[in-house]
């Protein structure tokens, strides 16, 4: 294992924005999978320190996060905060010795850095190079677990994705936006928007993140780039619609595939019940697909609405949903640190 970590008993693991949402996820999930936690260490911003917050019945006493850290004797660090607390400490944590996990954008695209789903690209964590690891957006994870055994089976020519993604992608900010907007809106008060340009509740935002020149969105661009690396694929044709939804807790996709061979609906299901992480939830005359409501919680991504798509040759459309605080960001950094642990 190229990252350096060692085989142990127990390890220390090192929180980044233990406070956020996906921080206070990485706590539960290190809880129910039963991590082997020597030691716990929590860092958040200056209002944070002091407080505490429990995980396999002990509390742990968060830390500020200080350049002065100290950080050596971590194992693994789990970065969930902004880009540029990833840009400063993700290298200055590497440096000390530590598996930094990170989930921001700042080093998904670095070629010395493995972008990793560990049921798609497990192998990729042989080339870490730097003791960082980068996990994926959390519309990407997903995607590429759906991709990946229709891709080898049939040969994925184009990919045309419209992202339904909930406001806790936004952090716990946005979630209080909509609850608060909701409310007022039911109350026939005024609505104030300051997290997104514009009201959510009751409302889409086809807009997440900054426009480029040509009109793609940073979210749509990181959705195409992330899928090529992760599959191993750069000439694949993919197109992405990004579009904030009035939903807490959950990313939904349509998603559009063609193939160079034709793939029938019944086999993609077949194929993408075996590939693990995914459950098929396909019953339409029964009015079964996987919804938000109902994979909130859940580890799993769920597929349902698979169908051909007779517009083109060897089209197929489908329909999944996953939690995006889950297996779209804490979840996924466990899961690497598991398997890291268990190829030392």
């Amino acid at each position: 294992m190229s990252t350096g970590a060692a085989k142990k008993a127990t390890y220390t693991v090192a929180v980044i924005g233990a406070t956020g949402v996906v921080g206070r996820e990485s706590l539960e999930i290190l809880e129910e999978r039963r991590f082997p936690l020597e030691r716990l260490r929590l860092f958040a911003s200056k209002r944070s320190a002091g407080e505490s917050l429990s995980c396999q019945g002990r509390e742990w006493t968060i830390e500020e996060l200080t350049p002065q850290g100290p950080f050596q004797g971590i194992d693994f660090a789990f970065i969930s905060a902004t880009d540029a607390v990833s840009r400063e400490y993700g290298p200055r944590l590497a440096e000390a010795g530590v598996v930094v996990i990170d989930d921001s954008a700042v080093f998904r695209m670095d070629a010395d850095v493995p972008l990793v789903v560990p049921e798609v690209n497990a192998h990729a964590l042989d080339s870490a190079k730097r003791r960082i690891i980068a996990i994926p957006n959390c519309t990407t994870t997903p995607l590429v677990m759906v991709l990946q055994p229709l891709h080898e089976a049939a040969t994925i020519k184009r990919v045309v994705v419209t992202t339904f993604q909930s406001v806790s992608g936004t952090g716990g900010a946005a979630m209080a936006e909509l609850l608060d907007q909701t409310k007022a809106l039911l109350s026939f008060k005024e609505v104030k928007a300051e997290v997104y340009p514009h009201q959510i509740a009751f409302n889409c935002l086809p807009h997440i993140g900054s426009f480029g020149e040509g009109g793609d969105c940073s979210e749509e661009t990181k959705i195409v780039n992330e899928t090529r690396k992760i599959l191993e694929a750069p000439g694949m044709r993919i197109t992405a619609t990004a579009v904030r939804v009035p939903v807490m807790r959950c990313h939904s996709e349509a998603v559009n595939i063609e193939t160079e061979r034709p793939l029938k609906p019944n086999e993609a299901r077949a194929l993408l019940s075996g590939m693990p992480g995914v459950i098929v939830f396909d019953d339409p005359v029964r009015k079964l697909y996987p919804m938000p409501l109902d994979v909130a919680g859940k580890d799993e991504v769920y597929v349902g609405r698979v169908r051909e798509d007779h517009s083109v040759t060897n089209g197929l459309n489908l329909w999944l949903v996953s939690d995006n605080l889950r297996k779209g960001a804490a979840l996924n950094a466990v899961q690497i640190a598991e398997a890291l642990i268990a190829s030392a």
